[in-house]
């Protein structure tokens, strides 16, 4: 199955235009804490098998880690177990969008 994403300059792009997205943080929540993207919402992936019922299952949602690798993760666990298609990953994860979009969110 194929991981549906999305790099951080579309994201930017899509964000500014007013998209109607959901973007779903998957890290831990020390790293939450530290930086995360405006209107994201805190989901570790440790918690999504019992939380799964909180990610809206209409529009977009965006998924968020640090490079991305957890929130491929989660994406294919959503799409395996749920179902679910209505899934983006953030390629490269926050960091990218530190480096691509925003140098003001902390690198860590």
């Amino acid at each position: 199955m194929q991981i549906a994403a999305i790099s951080p300059v579309q994201l930017a792009s899509r964000l500014a235009a007013g998209d109607p997205l959901h973007l779903l943080d998957v890290r831990d929540p020390i790293e939450f804490d530290y930086c995360h993207l405006p209107g994201s919402v805190l989901l570790p992936l440790d918690e999504l098998p019992q939380r799964t019922e909180e990610i809206p299952a209409r529009g977009e949602v965006v998924l968020v880690c640090h490079h991305g690798v957890r929130s491929a993760q989660a994406l294919s666990y959503l799409q395996m177990r749920h179902g679910r298609t209505n899934l983006l990953n953030l390629r490269g994860g926050i960091d990218a969008w530190s480096l691509e979009v925003d140098p003001s969110v902390p690198r860590y």
